[in-house]
C-alpha cells in the first residue's frame, strides 16, 4: 500500500458525514467494507445499474459523470482521497444516479447499502450527519447549475480554479483541460481561450503545463465571487 494510502478507519473518520460518529459504529462499518482496486480509465460502476453501495476513496482520483443520449460526457464531481461517493444509491438501494470512473489508479472501499442502512438505524448521529452532508452536496449542485446558466466560461473556469485551493482532487495533474471542459460543460478550445484571458488579467500564469494562481483576488473577481 502506498504512502498516500489511508487506513480504512482513518478514512471513515475523514469523511465529513462521519466526523462525530463513535468509533464503535465506524468499526462496524469498516467490518462490512470490501477493498477494490481499479486502473486509470477503468469503470467503477455505471449509471442505471443496481446500487453499487457507498464508496470511500483511499487512494487515487475518481470522476462521477453522466452521458447524454448522444454520448456527450458531463462531469458532476471529482473525488479525491478521503472522500465518499454514491451516497444516494446506498441510501435508497435504487440504481446508481451517475457513473464512476478511475481517473488515476484507485484503491477504494465499498460498503453495501444493507450494511450502511443498518448503521444509520443504529446511530441517529450518523443519520443526521449524512442528511447534513447531502444538503451540502445539493447546495453545491445548485451553485453548479447557476454557474452553467448565468456565468461565462471564463467566470466558471475562474471559480473552478479558486476551488482548487480547497479541493486537492481538482488540482491533480490527471484533471486535464479536457476533463475540466466536461465538468464546465464546454470545449477544450474554450478552456484554452479562457485560460489565456485569465493570464492576461494577471490572475494566473503557467509553469510549463501547470496552472499557477498568481493573484487570488483578481481570480475571485473573474469568478464573480
Amino acid at each position: 500500500m502506498s504512502e498516500d494510502s489511508i487506513p480504512l478507519l482513518k478514512l471513515l473518520q475523514r469523511i465529513p458525514s462521519f466526523f462525530h460518529i463513535s468509533e464503535i459504529h465506524l468499526k462496524r462499518l469498516a467490518e462490512g467494507a470490501i477493498c477494490r482496486s481499479f486502473s486509470a480509465g477503468q469503470i467503477i460502476f455505471l449509471e442505471g445499474e443496481g446500487s453499487a453501495g457507498l464508496w470511500g476513496l483511499e487512494k487515487g482520483h475518481v470522476k462521477l459523470y453522466k452521458l447524454s443520449p448522444e454520448g456527450q460526457e458531463y462531469i458532476l464531481r471529482f473525488v479525491g482521497p478521503g472522500e465518499a461517493f454514491n451516497e444516494l444509491a446506498a441510501l435508497d438501494n435504487a440504481p446508481n444516479a451517475a457513473s464512476a470512473m478511475a481517473v488515476t489508479d484507485v484503491e477504494a472501499w465499498v460498503i453495501s447499502g444493507e450494511v450502511f442502512n443498518r448503521a444509520l438505524q443504529e446511530d441517529h448521529e450518523l443519520s443526521l450527519a449524512v442528511i447534513q452532508g447531502l444538503v451540502g452536496r445539493m447546495r453545491a449542485l445548485t451553485v453548479q447549475v447557476e454557474d452553467l446558466a448565468l456565468r461565462t466560461v471564463t467566470a466558471r473556469l475562474a471559480r473552478f480554479l479558486v476551488e482548487q485551493i480547497e479541493d486537492p482532487a481538482l488540482a491533480h495533474p490527471a484533471v486535464t483541460r479536457a476533463l475540466i471542459a466536461n465538468y464546465l460543460a464546454t470545449t477544450p478550445e474554450s478552456i484554452s481561450r479562457s485560460l489565456r484571458a485569465l493570464e492576461i488579467a494577471g490572475a494566473i500564469s503557467f509553469n510549463r503545463h501547470r496552472i499557477v494562481i498568481t493573484d487570488l483576488e483578481v481570480l475571485r473577481q473573474q469568478a464573480q465571487l
